[in-house]
This record gives C-alpha cells, sequence and structure tokens, in this order.
C-alpha cells in the first residue's frame, strides 16, 4: 500500500462533493459534510495547509470509503 496523498482541505471537499456529500454548514474553518445516506464527516479547511495523513484517514472512516476507492476517486 502506497502513502496517502497529501491534500488541501478545498480538494478533500471537492472530491466528496463529486460522490454526492452536501455542504450543509461551515463553522470558522470547518466544512460539514453530509450524505443522503446519512454518512457524515467535517473538513477543515486551512489555507496554506495540507490535511494531516492521520485525519485524512479519520475523514475516510467517517464517509465509510475503502483506501483503495478513495484513491480511484483523486485519480479521476
Amino acid at each position: 500500500m502506497t502513502k496517502f496523498p497529501i491534500l488541501g482541505g478545498e480538494e478533500v471537499v471537492k472530491i466528496l462533493q463529486g460522490i454526492g456529500f452536501e455542504k450543509i454548514r461551515q463553522k470558522g474553518s470547518h466544512v460539514y459534510l453530509k450524505h443522503p445516506d446519512g454518512r457524515c464527516t467535517v473538513v477543515p479547511i486551512h489555507k496554506g495547509k495540507d490535511i494531516d495523513r492521520g485525519l485524512l484517514r479519520k475523514i475516510i472512516r467517517d464517509v465509510e470509503l475503502s483506501y483503495q476507492d478513495f484513491i480511484n476517486l483523486i485519480q479521476k
């Protein structure tokens, strides 16, 4: 398994919106996303900073995707 990619918060939000997640609100620098089937997560957006690999792993678990599925979404 390769290392997790380094992504910014805005990139992660765009990827999740591409698979049906909707931005339900934003409080400060945190964007709350929810899928119609009930899955939800929070993505921090800080200008000039990337999301840490551990947090990215947590976001992927929250949205119930496998690592490989997420990598495939990035490559699209």
